[in-house]
């Protein structure tokens, strides 16, 4: 039997703030069909300075409230601070919902370098995660692997997105800390561990030291997504339906305006 359109459930993403919407582009190619709503956590925003417990506790009580409102066919957990942190609590207190998460893309940068120096540009509670270290530990030992903590980076990846105007020495000291010169090679590939840099990649490619691959995530958590959502033959989106749901209720001007930019009502 052939699943009728108005039956096909959406797809949730979700993140801290609008960083998500690099996966949801994405995501989108791999799955016209679908209707999508993205739920940004601003009001939580940014979650790299959280107590982990607390924003466990936060995630947690928030997905029990989206999924009874919107019962998804699966949720894209685009962050990789909240996924890396509270992705097994989220399996286990709805284990009836598939979560795809967002983790650090080492093991393909692990697999790509040829230099050996690869870099991870993340926030702070990204870099400091077991989870983290477990995949290095797993994929990369071969490499030197450097963990770069930018306190400051998602905030302005946010502004740049809506037009603000942002300094490149502001960002550069953000991220000069990934290159790295060792034993006459350099780092070649770097990183980008949070859903919010690949906003700002052709700002880094400017300004950075030298060329290097920024591995932006999207394209593989969306084929992720992909393979565990049904493809229903002759399926075709549902008009005016894609909407994003923000925690703090308010929207300003620049942030409606990016939102119908990707096809979303705010």
């Amino acid at each position: 039997m052939i699943a009728s359109t108005n039956e096909l459930k959406p797809i949730l993403l979700f993140d801290s703030g609008i960083g998500g919407l690099t996966v949801l582009r994405e995501a989108r190619v791999l799955m016209p069909e679908r209707g999508f709503i993205y739920v940004a956590d601003d009001a939580g925003f940014p979650y790299g300075g959280w107590e982990e417990q607390a924003l466990k506790e936060r995630i947690i009580g928030l997905f029990g409230k989206v999924l009874t409102e919107y019962d998804p066919e699966v949720c894209i957990i685009a962050c990789n601070t909240a996924f890396t942190l509270v992705g097994a609590d989220l399996r286990a207190a709805f284990p009836h919902m598939t979560f795809v998460g967002t983790v650090p893309a080492i093991k393909p940068a692990a697999e790509r370098t040829r230099s050996g120096l690869v870099s991870v540009l993340a926030t702070p509670g990204t870099v400091k995660r077991a989870y983290t270290r477990d995949l290095i530990q797993s994929f990369a030992q071969q490499c030197h692997v450097r963990l770069v903590g930018s306190e400051n980076l998602a905030r302005m990846a946010e502004a740049y997105i809506r037009g603000d105007a942002v300094s490149d020495d502001a960002v550069l000291a953000e991220i000069d800390q990934c290159f790295v010169e060792k034993d006459g090679q350099k780092t070649d590939i770097v990183v980008l561990a949070c859903t919010h840099y690949p906003f700002m990649a052709n700002l880094f490619r400017r300004i950075a030291p030298w060329p290097v691959d920024w591995l932006d995530p999207a394209e593989a958590i969306a084929r992720r997504a992909r393979t565990l959502v049904p493809l229903i033959a002759d399926a075709v989106h549902p008009d005016n339906f894609d909407f994003a749901v923000f925690t703090s209720g308010q929207q300003d001007f620049a942030t409606r305006r990016l939102m119908q930019g990707f096809g979303l009502r705010a």
